[in-house]
C-alpha cells in the first residue's frame, strides 16, 4: 500500500513530471493499493498532455547528452537515465548528439527530449534526426508521450518496494502501452 501524506507524494510525483495539474490529479486518487495502481492512475492523468503542461514539464529537463545542474531528485534520475548508454562516452555521437540538440532547438525552440533509459546513444541520436523531420503537432504528440513515459519510469523506480508490485519494467510497459493506444485514437 502506498501510503504518504500529500506533500510527499506531490514531491514525489512533481519529481516524476513536472506538470502540476498531473500531480494534483493523481494525489486526488491516494492511497494506491500498490505501485502498479499509482502508475495506472499516473499514465491516464498523462494522456495526453497540453502543449502548457509539455512547456511546464520541459523547464526541468537537460539537454539530452549534458550532465544535469543541481543536486535534486529530478536531476540524479536524469544522470542515471542518461548515463545508462553502453555508448554514452562515444565521442563521435556525442558530437552528433551536440549537432542534433542545436538543430532540433532551432526547429522546434524546446530541448530535445527522449526517454533515454534503455537506449543508446547511437539510438537516440538516430531517433533526434528521424524528429527533425516531423511536423509541430506530430512532434508535440511524442514529446508528451515521452514525457509520460519517463515520469512512468521514474515512479516505478521510487515506488517498486510498495506493496507487491510487478516488475518495474512490465508495470511501466503496460500503462505506457494503454495510453498509447490512447494517444493513437485521440490523435
Amino acid at each position: 500500500m502506498i501510503e504518504l501524506d500529500e506533500a510527499t507524494l506531490r514531491s514525489h510525483l512533481l519529481t516524476a513530471l513536472s506538470v502540476e495539474r498531473w500531480a494534483d490529479g493523481v494525489a486526488a486518487q491516494a492511497p494506491f493499493a500498490d505501485a502498479d495502481a499509482l502508475i495506472t492512475v499516473a499514465a491516464a492523468a498523462a494522456t495526453p498532455l497540453s502543449a502548457a503542461e509539455i512547456d511546464e514539464a520541459m523547464s526541468h529537463h537537460p539537454r539530452i547528452g549534458e550532465k544535469p545542474a543541481g543536486d535534486g531528485a529530478a536531476q540524479e534520475f536524469s544522470r542515471r537515465e542518461q548515463g545508462s548508454a553502453v555508448d554514452a562516452d562515444d565521442e563521435a555521437l556525442a558530437q552528433l548528439l551536440a549537432e542534433g540538440n542545436a538543430a532540433y532547438e532551432q526547429r522546434f525552440g524546446r530541448v530535445f527530449l527522449i526517454r533515454a533509459a534503455g537506449r543508446s546513444r547511437a539510438e537516440i541520436v538516430g531517433e533526434l534526426q528521424r524528429r527533425l523531420r516531423l511536423d509541430d503537432d506530430t512532434e508535440l504528440r511524442i514529446v508528451g508521450g515521452e514525457l509520460r513515459d519517463i515520469a512512468l519510469l521514474r515512479l516505478q523506480a521510487t515506488f517498486a518496494d510498495a506493496g507487491d508490485s510487478a516488475d518495474a519494467a512490465d508495470s511501466a510497459d503496460a500503462a505506457r502501452a494503454t495510453s498509447t493506444d490512447r494517444d493513437e485514437v485521440g490523435a
